[in-house]
């Protein structure tokens, strides 16, 4: 049977848009900026910094459209801007209620690995999920009821579909290592440094 509405989801592509660091223009009467979600509420209010910028952004994207959210956090008391967070969102949205994880890991060179799963169940099978949803992307089986789909346009995303019948559980992961607040200035050049190659646009 094939789907007869769509359900809540976060494209990958959407995923990588909140990393591409673009300037949006605002005009002197912008419209209020919306609520600061409750996942960058709460990094900031433990202290972390560093990777501020990137678990907002995907914070961001991924309570989008929902009801309401609340979060679980765990971080490293003793160096709340130094060691990894971890995160998991639990949202209500109008027809089914979805859960997320963030995770934002720093490095020496003030970069972030960071890491989103957005976790949710479709009423159908995960045949007809990938065919609506993901027509355009390679299937690889790992087991008879667990398959992942890559675009190798999106090297570091896939979506996993895994049968639970009447329905099917869906799982789309992101990650990027090095990543860096476009905002931010750059980071200074040792002294006597060569020249070094312009930075990669993200």
């Amino acid at each position: 049977m094939k789907p007869t509405q769509r359900f809540p989801r976060l494209s990958l592509a959407a995923l990588a848009w909140a990393f591409a660091g673009s300037a949006l223009a605002q005009g002197v009467l912008a419209p209020p900026a919306p609520p600061q979600d409750t996942l960058t509420r709460a990094a900031t209010s433990v202290g972390v910094k560093r990777c501020l910028p990137a678990i907002t952004r995907l914070a961001t994207l991924t309570v989008q459209g929902s009801r309401s959210h609340d979060v679980l956090l765990d971080w490293d008391r003793k160096r709340p801007d130094g060691g990894p967070i971890f995160s998991l969102i639990g949202m209500e949205f109008p027809n089914a209620g979805v859960a997320a994880s963030i995770t934002a890991i720093p490095d020496d060179s003030g970069a972030c690995t960071v890491s989103a799963e957005r976790i949710s169940v479709a009423p159908f099978t995960c045949a007809s999920v990938g065919q609506q949803e993901l027509g355009s992307y390679k299937m690889t089986r790992l087991l008879p009821n667990y398959a992942v789909y890559t675009d190798e346009k999106e090297p570091t995303s896939s979506v996993s579909l895994i049968d639970s019948p009447p329905g099917c559980l869906i799982i789309r992961r992101y990650v990027e290592y090095g990543w860096r607040d476009p905002a931010a200035a750059p980071v200074a050049a040792p002294a006597g440094a060569g020249a070094t190659q312009p930075p990669k646009k993200r």
